[in-house]
C-alpha cells in the first residue's frame, strides 16, 4: 500500500486528541473518585492509538483505489464510510466493556454511547482533513509539473519543427543566388560564397545551441531559443552583402537601432526571413532602389520596413515566413507581431524580449 510518510503528524495528531477526549470524556467524573489522571490519559492514549490507526488504514485503502486528483469524491467518500463504521464500531465497543464492568469505578451516564461516537468523530475529520490536503496537495504538484513538462515538450517539438523549415528554405534560396552568379559574375561568385559560409557558420552555431540545450528548453526560460539583437544584426549585414552582391546598387540597408537594446532578444534568423520577404516580393532597380530600414522605438520594439515595390507578376507566396515568426513569437508567449501595409511601404514590428534569469525549478 501507499506510504504516508506521516510519522510525526501521527505521534502529534495521538497526542493531542488523547489529551482533549480524556479531558472531554472522563476528567471531570474521575476527579470525583479521586482516578489520576496520568491513568486516565494512558488509557485515552490506547483508545485513539487504536482508533486513529484503524481510520489511518482506511486512508490507506482510498488512496489505493482513488489515488488520482480526478478521483477525490470517490476516494474521500470511501474515507468517510470507513471512518464512520470504525469509529461507531469502536466507540460502542470500548463504552460497552466501561459501561457493564465498571471499569471506571461508576457507571456510565445514560447516553454516553451516542455522545462518544459523536465527538469521536467530530474528533477525528480534522486530522482525517489534514491527511487528504497533504494528500491533494501532492496530487496538484504532480499534475501540474505533468502539465508543464507535456506543455514544454510540446512547444519544444513546434519550434524545432518551425527551425526545421527554415533552413533548407534559406539554403534553397542562397544556391538559387550563387547559380546565378556563377554565370554572371565567376569573381563575384566566389566572395558570395565566402560571405555564404560566414552566414551559415551562424546557422550552424544558433542549430548547436539549441540541440545544447535539449530537454532543458523552458525549464530556464526562453532564452535557449533567442539570439540577441546584436548577433542578428551582425549576421544580416553579412547576409545583406550576399545580396549587394547580386543586387548592387540596387538594394540598400539602412540601420538605426539603438544601441541599449543589443542585449535584447529575437528568434534567430527573424531578420533574415524579413529581408528575404522584402526582396522577394518587390523589385529593385539602381534607379528605384528597395530600401530597407531596422530602427527601434521606446517601447522596445525593432521595426523592419521597405518601400513597396511590388513586381509586376507577383511572386506566389504562403507567407510562411511571415507565419513562422509570428508563431514563434506566439509559443514563447510574448507579445503578437504586428504587420502593416499601406499604399507605400511594408513594416512590421518585432517585440523585442528582456532578457530573463532562470527560472527555479523543484526537484
Amino acid at each position: 500500500m501507499d506510504k504516508l510518510n506521516d510519522k510525526w503528524l501521527r505521534v502529534i495528531a495521538i497526542l493531542v486528541v488523547a489529551v482533549v477526549a480524556n479531558f472531554v470524556f472522563y476528567q471531570p467524573d474521575n476527579d470525583v473518585q479521586h482516578i489520576s489522571w496520568l491513568k486516565g490519559l494512558l488509557i485515552s492514549l490506547i483508545e485513539w492509538i487504536i482508533l486513529l490507526e484503524v481510520n489511518r488504514q482506511g486512508i490507506r485503502v482510498a488512496r489505493r483505489y482513488y489515488p488520482r486528483l480526478a478521483q477525490t469524491r470517490q476516494r474521500i467518500a470511501l474515507e468517510l464510510s470507513w471512518f464512520v463504521a470504525a469509529t461507531v464500531a469502536h466507540r460502542v465497543i470500548v463504552t460497552y466493556i466501561y459501561d457493564v464492568t465498571h471499569f471506571w469505578g461508576y457507571p456510565l451516564p445514560g447516553g454516553t454511547y451516542w455522545v462518544t461516537t459523536l465527538v469521536s468523530f467530530l474528533f477525528t475529520l480534522p486530522v482525517a482533513a489534514i491527511y487528504e490536503g497533504r494528500h491533494l496537495y501532492r496530487q496538484w504538484r504532480i499534475t501540474y509539473y505533468e502539465a508543464e513538462q507535456l506543455k514544454r515538450e510540446n512547444l519544444q517539438s513546434q519550434l524545432d519543427s518551425l527551425k526545421a523549415q527554415i533552413n533548407p528554405h534559406f539554403l534553397f534560396n542562397s544556391l538559387s543566388t550563387l547559380s546565378s552568379l556563377v554565370a554572371e559574375d565567376p569573381k563575384q561568385a566566389e566572395r558570395f560564397i565566402e560571405e555564404l559560409a560566414s552566414v551559415y557558420r551562424y546557422l550552424l552555431q544558433t542549430n548547436h545551441d539549441d540541440r545544447e540545450a535539449g530537454g532543458a528548453a523552458f525549464r530556464s526560460g526562453a532564452n535557449q531559443h533567442l539570439t540577441t539583437l546584436e548577433q542578428e544584426l551582425q549576421f544580416i549585414r553579412a547576409y545583406f552583402h550576399l545580396l549587394q552582391m547580386r543586387f548592387g546598387r540596387s538594394i540598400e540597408l539602412d540601420i538605426a537601432v539603438d544601441e541599449r537594446y543589443y542585449n535584447f532578444l529575437l528568434p534567430p534568423l527573424t531578420l533574415q526571413l524579413l529581408v528575404e520577404n522584402a526582396v522577394k516580393h518587390n523589385t529593385a532597380m539602381p534607379n528605384r532602389p528597395l530600401l530597407i530600414r531596422l530602427y527601434t522605438d521606446e517601447a522596445r520594439n525593432l521595426f523592419v520596413m521597405n518601400n513597396l515595390q511590388k513586381k509586376a507578376n507577383a511572386v506566389p507566396s504562403n507567407q510562411m515566413g511571415l507565419r513562422n515568426i509570428a508563431t514563434k513569437y506566439r509559443l514563447l508567449r510574448q507579445a503578437e507581431v504586428v504587420i502593416k501595409q499601406t499604399d507605400t511601404i511594408f513594416q512590421v514590428m518585432i517585440p523585442l524580449i528582456e532578457v530573463t534569469p532562470p527560472e527555479f525549478t523543484d526537484q
